[in-house]
């Protein structure tokens, strides 16, 4: 299985293109649609460049999903952990106790469990708090693009309920 459409339109959505280089809310270098490795000050690249690191970087996190999960998924639940893993990585994946939840199938605590990592440095980050929302309503099938007109967004009943906790930090992209 290869990330779907809906999977593309999430990562670019989040991550967006951006082709010199910048420290992330973390302080990580970061360039393209959210490529880290090799990535320092004053780097620079073309929008070929930003495709190719876009495919290596997909093609990483699509090989993790395929390695770590192993009950039958839909498109758009691999399509939302494509994105989960692009954004938090393989390792984090692995030991995460949404692939637990999922390999033992109690697919009703998935979303929550996606939910669970808003956080960068210790802080709950409204970009993250969004784009895990995405996922996890994109792993449920249900329409995730409603940030242009959130009166349209479904009731999300699994949220981290921790919402004062939540920092104003601008990270990109903002919204």
């Amino acid at each position: 299985m290869k990330i779907g459409k809906e999977g593309m339109d999430l990562i670019e959505h989040f991550e967006s293109l951006k082709l010199d280089a910048y420290q992330d809310s973390v302080g990580v270098w970061t360039i393209g649609y959210g490529h880290t490795k090799d990535v320092y000050s004053g780097m620079k690249i073309n929008i070929e460049t930003a495709e190719n690191f876009l495919k290596e970087d997909l093609a990483e996190a699509e090989s993790a999903v395929k390695k770590y999960v192993k009950v039958h998924i839909n498109q758009q639940q691999f399509d939302a952990l494509v994105s989960w893993v692009f954004n938090l990585g393989s390792g984090n994946f692995a030991s995460s106790t949404l692939l637990k939840r999922i390999n033992a199938k109690e697919w009703d605590d998935v979303p929550y469990q996606i939910q669970r990592w808003n956080r960068a440095g210790g802080k709950v980050l409204k970009g993250l708090v969004r784009r895990r929302s995405a996922e996890a309503l994109l792993w449920q099938g249900k329409q995730w693009k409603f940030y242009d007109h959130p009166e349209n967004a479904p009731e999300l009943t699994f949220l981290d309920k921790r919402a004062d906790e939540v920092e104003d930090i601008d990270i990109d992209p903002p919204f």
